[in-house]
């Protein structure tokens, strides 16, 4: 009688291929994603931020209710978003980056490839920060900052070696601890009485605003853990339904910590660890924060395999992990977060741009991801007008000379900013309509 074993190359154990010639697993489900989107849509910097969802206006804040709607809304077409840039990562088993050799052909996309790597490793540094200072929230400072970086990286890179494996291992443990803290300090928090019942709904549209541009964030990547996906339909719920509601959660226990510190997002974290049994749930949340460190180095690897198909991710993984750790350790990264946010706004148009091309100009049936696609040059056109419509737009300071630049276009074309504008919408609506109408006209001329 010989007893069963699990091949390595089973569903269970199944994982993300060394290089780019190998097919990409499909073995992750619903459940998979759900739990995975949901985990990163839980923030230690989402407490702080909830400040900027109470009252984007500064000085009009929302009432509760107005906030937490807004947070629902924005939630659902932020993610809905990400959702669609997803999907085609669940259709052909690719990562974000090489998913825009079918936009732009193989040549032009590494262009977008570079600024990827580039934010991904300033918010991977940035992630490692604020699991460190989290980890000194909670057990002080005898343990210095660089130790709790240079662990966070560790565990990083280790999670990174087998990306599915830690995907899977969110889903069946760290989630489960995470809703217990949450619920736990949910209760806690609010079992206090802070303040809430003051406000108006003057500041509902820049608040929906707000949480859009934060899901939107995670648009560049979306594809790389879609690609894993067992069908488009359980990437695109797992997105909405995860993180939307891991993220309202989230900014609503965020609001609540704000008011019992008089909306100081310097003391946020202080209710946490205050709260019975505050430091172990918060320390969960410190933990697993890790997951947005993974997150941010994995999607790094991936999208430097767009440059290297052919090196093993598991090297570059740990390239990549090690130097973001460096990276935390010696740079500001408070004021690379600006920079960082210039860059981000590229990729906002630039997936409008291919979710209207794959979706509504039957882009998915001549998709070319091969490493001689051919130029698509005029894809980048409504890309870049989409760029500069974000920027003529945005009302979020940056850095000095790019606002600048950008305050001098503004006079000389008459713009005025309106608060209910979101610049990331107006990049999308635009890129996207750009889309429609270059393809309108390509279509015309071939038929010539």
């Amino acid at each position: 009688m010989t007893s069963a074993v699990v091949s390595p190359e089973s569903p269970e154990h199944a994982e993300v291929p060394l290089t780019l010639d190998e097919e990409a697993p499909k073995t992750l489900g619903l459940l998979d994603q759900g739990a995975f989107w949901a985990n990163l849509g839980v923030s230690l910097l989402g407490f702080s931020g909830a400040l900027f969802l109470l009252d984007p206006l500064g000085g009009k804040p929302l009432t509760f209710t107005g906030a937490v709607l807004a947070a629902v809304v924005g939630s659902l077409i932020g993610t809905a978003m990400v959702g669609l840039a997803a999907i085609p990562g669940a259709r052909t088993g690719q990562p974000a980056m090489v998913l825009l050799r079918g936009l732009f052909g193989a040549r032009l996309s590494y262009v977008p490839t570079v600024l990827n790597i580039v934010q991904m490793l300033g918010w991977g540094a940035f992630e490692l920060w604020v699991i460190a200072t989290g980890a000194q929230a909670v057990f002080g400072t005898a343990v210095p900052y660089k130790v709790w970086a240079i662990v966070a990286g560790a565990l990083t890179i280790a999670l990174t070696i087998r990306p599915l494996g830690a995907v899977r291992i969110l889903r069946r443990y760290v989630t489960a601890g995470v809703v217990v803290a949450m619920v736990w300090l949910l209760v806690a928090l609010f079992s206090r009485g802070p303040s809430l019942a003051h406000g108006s709904w003057e500041a509902f549209a820049p608040a929906v605003d707000y949480v859009i541009a934060l899901s939107v964030s995670w648009v560049p990547m979306a594809a790389d853990y879609a690609r894993h996906s067992r069908s488009s339909a359980a990437a695109f719920t797992g997105v909405v339904g995860g993180y939307t509601i891991a993220q309202v959660a989230c900014l609503a226990l965020g609001i609540a910590a704000l008011a019992l510190v008089g909306n100081d997002g310097n003391r946020v974290w202080e209710p946490f660890v205050a709260a019975p049994l505050g430091a172990l749930f918060f320390g969960i949340l410190v933990l697993r924060e890790v997951d947005q460190s993974f997150a941010n180095v994995y999607s790094t690897t991936v999208s430097i395999q767009n440059l290297l198909p052919r090196v093993d991710r598991r090297i570059i993984s740990v390239a990549i992990g090690v130097l973001t750790t460096v990276i935390a350790l010696f740079v500001d990264v408070n004021s690379y977060s600006a920079f960082l946010s210039v860059i981000g706004a590229v990729f906002v148009p630039m997936f409008a741009v291919l979710v209207v091309d794959y979706f509504l100009l039957q882009g998915a049936a001549r998709w070319n991801t091969a490493g001689d696609a051919p130029s698509r040059r005029l894809m980048v056109v409504p890309w870049v007008l989409g760029f500069v419509a974000y920027w003529i737009v945005t009302a979020t300071p940056t850095v000095g000379w790019w606002d600048t630049m950008w305050g001098h276009v503004r006079s000389a074309i008459g713009f005025v900013h309106q608060p209910w504008m979101n610049a990331a919408l107006a990049a999308f609506l635009v890129s996207s309509l750009v889309t429609l109408v270059l393809g309108s006209l390509t279509r015309r001329v071939s038929r010539v």
